[in-house]
């Protein structure tokens, strides 16, 4: 297997990188500039990722997203919620709405789909999971079967997408990811960019959540508290 890796550093990504690594010939990492705020962090860690395992590593810039309005790449301040609302759907829907970037996923594998083509690689390899399925549609295992139809023909070489942790929620992934040694020091999963992760946003408190369940300490926070 030949596979491009979309990472973000993200905790899904970390995992699904490190579960691609080990299955495949041959891997070549994208992570994308798209006027984010935690894009630095994000670059950096994945760069640092990539360094660690030999893997090759492009960022590709869209900056055309910056233009776009969003909580994200916009000028509008990041949702904020708090532990006990995660499973509140009517709170996570907004918040979705407002982190949300138009297409983002569609261009993201579009991107690595033209990747795989030229460079004669059989696998684009993200990491959607069903939590974040349950309030970003273009997370779910619909989304993915039909992208990989629309690739049929839309690629001559018929690469497909792959996530493989499509049906973990997040606690699954990061237990996964402690089963295969993946970098968690190195994942980002904050909204924003600053030196430590804000803690707040719902990428921060599900993450915080899912390491609870666990059991586990979160080896990037130990690694930054040490660092300190």
């Amino acid at each position: 297997m030949k596979s491009i890796v979309l990472l973000s550093s993200g905790l899904d990504s970390t995992v699904a990188f490190k579960e691609a690594y080990d299955i495949s010939d041959e891997i070549l990492c994208v992570t994308f500039d798209y006027g984010q705020k935690a894009r630095k962090k994000e670059i950096s860690f994945a760069k640092k990722i990539c360094e660690r395992y030999n893997a090759g590593h492009i960022v590709i810039e869209l900056p055309w997203y910056r233009t776009f309005r969003g909580a994200l790449t916009g000028g509008s301040a990041l949702p904020k919620i708090s532990g006990h609302e995660l499973d509140n759907k009517e709170i996570t829907k907004k918040s979705a709405e407002m982190v949300w970037v138009p297409a983002r996923n569609v261009v993201f594998l579009s991107i690595g789909a033209a990747l795989a083509e030229n460079f004669k690689y059989d696998t684009i390899v993200t990491g959607f999971d069903i939590e974040e399925a349950a309030t970003f549609p273009d997370n779910t295992i619909e989304f993915v079967e039909r992208f990989n139809e629309m690739l049929k023909f839309g690629t001559l070489n018929k690469t497909s997408v792959y996530a493989p942790l499509i049906f973990l929620n997040k606690s699954d992934i990061v237990k996964r990811g402690l089963e295969i040694g993946a970098p968690l020091e190195w994942s980002w999963s904050c909204y924003d960019g600053s030196e430590k992760p804000c803690g707040t946003c719902e990428s921060c408190l599900r993450r915080k959540r899912a390491f609870e369940i666990s059991g586990t300490k979160d080896p990037l926070l130990e690694r930054l508290k040490h660092k300190a």
